[in-house]
């Protein structure tokens, strides 16, 4: 797919939470038996329990992956003072295995697009080794990138990100 036509561009995912990378994984994110695919756009509600995440890798079983989940919106899109918000880590998932094979770093948090609309971005690393990855001490201001350098995990693997409402909300980006 070209740069200027790839959603995670179009959504600034890439720019906003990660730099460019080259897709070595697939990640399927499923909520209430809706898969996601960028962009798709989902209400709160819908976003309360904990997603079903199936990683696929290309070597074969052998690798471990981490998952980060963040809000880069928070606590608004106009006023991203949080960002990026920490949702949810999970290091060591086994290739080809869901998420709760891995080992919970911190715990799902619904997403809560109190005003405005929010990405909520998925990034998928492949990890060299089992590590010990420190639980972080709070969830603002978060930033994957240098989580990504800190442990060494090299550039993402897969992302996928939704577009979050709130139940009755209006206006903003487009779903």
């Amino acid at each position: 797919m070209s740069r200027d036509r790839d959603p995670l561009v179009l959504g600034q995912v890439i720019g906003d939470v990660i730099d460019p990378f080259v897709k070595l994984a697939s990640m399927r994110v499923v909520y209430g038996g809706r898969e996601i695919t960028n962009g798709t756009g989902l209400r709160s509600s819908s976003v309360a329990d904990q997603p079903w995440v199936d990683i696929q890798g290309f070597n074969c079983g052998s690798d471990l992956y981490t998952l980060v989940m963040v809000d880069p919106d928070a606590p608004s899109p106009t006023n991203p003072t949080e960002q990026e918000y920490l949702l949810w880590l999970v290091t060591d998932i086994p290739e080809a295995s869901d998420i709760r094979y891995g080992n919970e770093i911190v715990r799902y948090e619904c997403p809560r697009a109190v005003t405005g609309i929010h990405r909520i971005v998925f990034v998928l690393f492949r990890q060299h080794v089992q590590q010990r990855v420190e639980r972080p001490g709070w969830r603002q201001n978060f930033n994957t990138r240098d989580f990504g350098l800190y442990y060494d995990l090299g550039p993402p693997v897969a992302a996928l990100y939704f577009n979050c409402q709130r139940e009755h909300g209006c206006g903003g980006r487009r779903f």
